[in-house]
């Protein structure tokens, strides 16, 4: 990296239970996470980088030439809200321009939420916050960092993955899962099953097929790869002296993660194939080998562990705003915890590659930074909102795949020129809360003042937000649907343009515009329009989910600006 890349380092260690178990803090990397998450903002340009020759190519930031500066507030895995709120204090009276929040947690209200009140503080001083998502999908209601001022990133695929050679002694083979770093040093390795190698002292309550402490007998494991369901703890396996490990998966994942020992997920089918070939074979054998990058022809699509929505806290806003790359991302790592954090693992490396939400929300912190550099006086929604409106749509074969992706993905290069944006100030946003129903001292946390919300001027409709996506939950299938939504947009590209609407909707599902023209005659005007929807009671089982997914997109036949129009049953 270039000598001013990091330009300033901090931590803070306030809460007793993390002071007490590190007593020598330093702002220092030494988990990995925070080195990979900055360098995929802003990592200069490095040739030749690689995760022992998986990924090879040249590694660099979205956003080389920005500077970086380093906030720790999380110790152990656990982050304080005493400490994440100092340090954002001062992130914020530092000057930053764009804040990215790769932290989780659940909060049963926005004032509850540190994370919420703190971004809120922020986006007062003009920063831009982007926050992951989570981690606890496919299902439904897992989001969480979902404060409208925060933008929210889910997790999607790219166009690469790794694959894991394995050849069985008959002449079967497979490319698992599995990010394997190991070349066998052996043409074939002894074979066995959790089965067959389950120890005679097990627990009646524990399956020798989980491969986890206790389960298995060493003198049974020790020099071969042993087949595992559904999980595998490799730390233990090694301790007993397993070459290796195939964890059979009856639901194949869609990432990967870096192996302590040579292994690779494979489907039941190929594992039943295997337990057949063990049962009927005098000595069974198989290999493991090193992985290889092959392309990823279904990309993209949303990771199967990235949290969908509807959010928890509010039924008037879509969540995640966005999804970005977060599967298998190669980014720099620290060199004081091994690649797989277990303390039995010898490999440490400037470079990791890891999959999470996590890693998708650097994408779109770096993303808002490049669009920041040509936008100077852009506010943190109008980045937003140009990063929402020109995403692209991913093939999901699903009727909640709003749930899963809000607006879409991604789409840097489009959004410097969205040709409109949905604006909003602080006073938008106080409204919304006073919409949500807080008052008093819970307001007060955000507005740092007393306020009265009638006084607040009232725009109207459904959610009280110029929001570039529209939600709206129905509470019983025998209700009608009915649902107004008020939006100003502001013109951002050619001074004199004519933008037409064009709603797309199922059949049962009414979406009227008014007006659906807008015309504009000078830059950074602004008009308003209404989306009427309206739609007959959806008659469904009790309890069975169902959803209605439409768009709304303005076009002047140059800029496409699109918004997603989602209806939902409320969730039981």
């Amino acid at each position: 990296m270039q000598r001013t890349k990091v330009i300033g380092a901090t931590f803070y260690i306030n809460d007793p239970i993390s002071a007490r178990s590190n007593p020598n803090p330093s702002p220092i990397d030494d988990e990995g996470h925070g080195s990979h998450t900055a360098s995929t903002i802003a990592g200069a340009s490095i040739g030749g980088a690689s995760f022992y020759g998986l990924a090879k190519g040249t590694a660099r930031g979205g956003v080389p030439s920005a500077r970086i500066a380093m906030y720790k507030v999380c110790w152990n895995r656990s982050c304080s809200d005493i400490d994440f709120l100092a340090g954002l204090d001062d992130a914020i009276d530092d000057g930053i321009d764009v804040l990215s929040i790769s932290i989780g947690g659940g909060a049963s209200s926005f004032f509850e939420d540190s994370i919420s009140i703190g971004a809120f503080h922020a986006m007062k001083r003009g920063i831009f916050i982007t926050c992951s998502a989570g981690n606890d999908g496919p299902s439904l209601s897992t989001v969480v960092n979902t404060s409208p001022w925060i933008m929210t990133v889910g997790a999607s695929s790219i166009d690469r993955q790794f694959r894991t050679p394995v050849q069985v002694g008959n002449g079967l083979q497979t490319d698992g899962l599995y990010i394997n770093t190991f070349s066998p040093k052996r043409k074939m390795y002894p074979l066995t099953t959790a089965g067959l190698a389950a120890s005679s002292t097990i627990s009646p309550n524990l399956s020798p097929w989980d491969c986890i402490y206790g389960t298995l007998d060493a003198n049974m494991v020790k020099g071969k790869i042993v087949l595992c369901n559904e999980s595998s703890d490799e730390a233990y396996i090694k301790s007993i002296g397993g070459a290796g490990d195939l964890v059979s998966l009856v639901k194949t994942k869609d990432y990967s993660f870096v192996t302590l020992i040579p292994g690779a997920y494979v489907d039941s089918s190929f594992a039943n194939k295997i337990i057949t070939y063990v049962n009927s074979t005098k000595n069974p054998q198989a290999v493991i080998y090193k992985s290889k990058t092959v392309p990823n022809a279904a990309a993209p699509f949303v990771a199967s562990f990235s949290s969908r929505g509807p959010p928890k806290i509010s039924r008037t806003i879509l969540k995640p705003d966005i999804v970005a790359p977060g599967i298998d991302i190669l980014a720099a790592n620290s060199k004081l915890n091994s690649v797989t954090g277990y303390l039995e693992d010898d490999r440490f490396d400037v470079y990791n590659i890891l999959s999470g939400t996590s890693m998708a929300c650097p994408h779109v912190a770096a993303a808002a930074a490049y669009i920041k550099t040509f936008h100077p006086n852009w506010s943190p929604s109008a980045i937003k909102s140009a990063l929402m409106t020109t995403a692209s749509e991913l093939k999901i074969k699903d009727d909640q795949a709003e749930l899963a992706y809000g607006a879409g993905q991604i789409d840097p290069i489009r959004a410097l020129q969205p040709g409109l944006i949905y604006d909003m100030s602080t006073s938008d946003y106080v409204r919304f809360l006073c919409n949500e129903g807080y008052t008093g001292t819970m307001l007060r946390l955000f507005t740092e003042e007393i306020t009265n919300c009638s006084s607040v001027p009232n725009i109207g409709g459904h959610d009280a937000l110029n929001y570039p996506s529209m939600y709206f939950q129905f509470k019983n299938t025998n209700s009608t649907i009915s649902a107004i939504f008020h939006r100003t947009v502001t013109n951002v590209g050619p001074r004199k343009s004519i933008y037409k609407a064009t709603v797309r909707a199922p059949k049962n599902l009414k979406v009227t515009v008014i007006p659906n023209k807008l015309t504009f005659s000078q830059l950074n005007q602004k008009k308003s329009f209404k989306v009427v929807i309206q739609g007959p009671p959806q008659l469904l089982p009790i309890n069975q989910m169902t959803s209605l997914s439409a768009s709304l997109e303005w076009s002047d036949a140059t800029h496409r600006v699109k918004s997603p129009i989602f209806i939902t049953l409320t969730p039981p």
